[in-house]
């Protein structure tokens, strides 16, 4: 008969219990330092652009350096403009995506399937970049933005949006490659919240009648909600960040002459990308940080809402039942 291991003495647990708390409380404020050191360093840099021009620096469309003038309407423009048509493509595609994995694909094409999707988020950017500037981008202006033109380009209003040289280059094309290189992970993030569905709740709305929609819509969403807004705001946030791919299809122009979606444009990271290494000590670097804080405060506004949209969510599930 064997003898059993010797406890542990209960000292010994304690103390590793106690190191335990530490550790983990230590990287939550050394995570915490990071971000306001990152918050900080930011706004020394953009300080003397900050004293310049104020807020008028959001609603300005001058970037000349040359002149010593700099605004960053142009760059904020494009980087929600090209982000929000990112999101209307990914998020219904996405969607889709985890919705055919989890209740309708047959369980062989499962893992290829799955696996293939995934492979996408470890394509580097500027392959993506170099693929729609050399493929996408001809493809786009051929049949996409001609075909548009033709149709909508004497309606009032919306003929305004497909103005411009239908050359695949501009806030359209950026938008659509975002929205490739964001679908692998919302549609990853969507696909695992909706497995851990309990198995119960789904087979019990099928037993009573329910179509596989309404299973999605009245079971599935409702219990993973935090994870599929989560999942968004991941996609979102991967949209907002991008730098290379932006920066080979957006167009690289530093003006705003419409709001058409064929319009060359520039973003936040693109400038940042293209101008920071040749920028002299001065206004024009203290601009180009100015541009990265308000990347800063954009990013931290979507997390806000996000929280917001969540909490409201809460709120109207507790007032239902």
């Amino acid at each position: 008969m064997t003898n059993p291991p010797p406890a542990r003495s209960p000292r010994s647990g304690a103390t590793a219990d106690l190191l335990f708390g530490w550790a983990a409380k230590g990287a939550a404020f050394a995570t915490l330092a990071l971000l306001i050191g990152i918050l900080g360093s930011l706004t020394v840099g953009a300080w003397p652009a900050i004293q310049e021009y104020g807020l008028s620096f959001l609603t300005s469309s001058v970037w000349d350096p040359v002149q010593n003038r700099y605004g960053g309407l142009v760059m904020i423009y494009g980087t929600l403009a090209s982000s929000l048509i990112a999101l209307v493509i990914a998020v219904p595609v996405s969607f889709g995506i985890a919705l055919f994995l989890t209740e309708l694909s047959p369980a062989w094409l499962k893992r290829p399937l799955g696996t293939a999707i995934e492979l996408l988020a470890a394509v580097p950017s500027i392959v993506y970049g170099m693929w729609g500037l050399l493929v996408f981008g001809p493809i786009l202006a051929t049949y996409v933005q001609q075909p548009l033109q033709a149709v909508f380009g004497n309606v009032p209003v919306i003929g305004a949006l497909f103005s411009g040289p239908p050359v695949g280059i501009g806030i359209l094309s950026a938008g659509i490659i975002l929205a490739i290189m964001i679908i692998p992970f919302i549609a990853s993030v969507m696909r695992d919240v909706f497995e851990v569905t309990p198995t119960l709740l789904k087979e019990s709305a099928y037993g009573l009648g329910s179509t596989t929609w309404e299973v999605v819509s009245k079971v599935v969403l409702p219990y993973t909600k935090a994870g599929v807004v989560g999942g968004v705001m991941l996609g979102l946030g991967r949209a907002l960040g991008e730098t290379m791919a932006v920066t080979f299809v957006i167009g690289n122009f530093n003006q705003l002459d419409s709001l058409s979606l064929f319009q060359a444009a520039n973003s936040i990271t693109s400038a940042l990308a293209n101008e920071f290494a040749e920028a002299a000590t001065g206004l024009h670097q203290a601009a180009l940080m100015y541009l990265g804080l308000v990347l800063f405060f954009i990013t931290f506004v979507v997390l806000v809402l996000s929280k917001l949209m969540l909490a409201r969510l809460r709120k109207a599930e507790g007032a239902k039942s």
